[in-house]
């Protein structure tokens, strides 16, 4: 069957069609973004702004039409933490659906870290044995761990690069400035104090392999010697810890406005890159984790792969 999955995330409205069927590699077959950074467009009141929500109608209707001019059989359509956190989200989301026919279901936070989780497991096989996922994602991190499909804990914590940059670094995407050296210890701080309770969860579940996924460390990754993207998905990639401090080191003295020149930062993101190098940091100290596996499948490959596994086998 030929698979639309439309991703509204904190940073951009994603469309992936793949081709797959029941017990098979879903292959892509076509990918589209529009950037909307909707996480910065939430007001003073919690509530996604007018020009927020148009932008979302609008995007979706794109994907909509897209998906049908691929003729994808079927399109799953989710929302993350910019929806989830807005204060008029059933709003929002009643309005998508009267507009352009498409019901968006909003994943919670752990739903997010448990399909990430089984889009890795896929990826790396049951030789992995007990996995470590992390994925700092525009508004939250997720971390799941455990020795199935399904993670054994799965948390979600509101430590994503683009919350953090807005709320924390208040950084605006065309600064000419880095953020303080203040400003930064004092992030750190704050992560640190928001990640004790969860290091004393994973520690007592443990692990054997850990893994990084999505689109912060795939770049911080890339930043600290990891391939291009040219060398195609399997290569091997991964993050260590020492590299990760050699890019803080110098990112941190980069105005927002110049990071995106560096070779693999997106110019959307590039302003949240150093807020999730920081929350990278954070996590990988705190569990003591030398290096991370760089995994290229995320949340959209899980949810293809949860939808896959519903269908009868022929």
């Amino acid at each position: 069957m030929r698979l639309g999955v439309l991703d509204v995330g904190s940073n951009t409205v994603h469309l992936l069609v793949v081709d797959a069927h029941h017990g098979a590699h879903p292959w892509p077959a076509h990918s589209e973004k529009v950037v909307l950074r909707l996480a910065e467009q939430i007001g003073p009141d919690g509530a996604l702004t007018d020009a927020g929500a148009d932008g979302l109608v609008k995007a979706v209707g794109m994907a909509k039409a897209a998906s049908a001019g691929l003729e994808a059989d079927d399109l799953i359509a989710f929302a993350t933490s910019a929806v989830r956190d807005a204060t008029n989200a059933a709003e929002v989301l009643a309005r998508v659906r009267d507009e352009t026919g498409v019901r968006l279901a909003v994943l919670s936070g752990a739903d997010e870290a448990r399909m990430t989780f089984l889009a890795v497991r896929r990826w790396f096989g049951w030789s992995a044995g007990r996995l470590l996922v992390l994925d700092i994602g525009g508004g939250s991190l997720e971390i799941a761990a455990g020795i199935d499909e399904d993670p054994d804990v799965a948390v979600s914590l509101p430590l994503g690069a683009g919350r953090l940059t807005r709320e924390r670094l208040q950084v605006d995407p065309a600064s000419a400035a880095p953020p303080s050296a203040e400003a930064v210890d004092k992030l750190r701080e704050y992560v640190d104090g928001r990640l004790d309770k969860v290091v004393d969860q994973m520690t007592e579940i443990g692990w054997g392999r850990a893994v990084g996924t999505s689109k912060t460390f795939r770049t911080l990754a890339r930043l600290a010697g990891a391939a291009p993207s040219g060398a195609g998905l399997w290569a091997r990639r991964s993050l260590t810890r020492a590299g990760l401090r050699q890019v803080i080191g110098f990112i941190r003295h980069i105005p927002p406005a110049q990071l995106m020149e560096l070779e693999g930062v997106s110019a959307g993101r590039a302003h949240q890159l150093l807020a999730g190098a920081v929350v990278a940091e954070a996590v990988m100290r705190r569990l003591d984790l030398e290096s991370l596996d760089i995994c290229p499948w995320a949340l959209r490959e899980g949810v293809i792969l949860r939808r896959l596994d519903q269908l009868e086998p022929m």
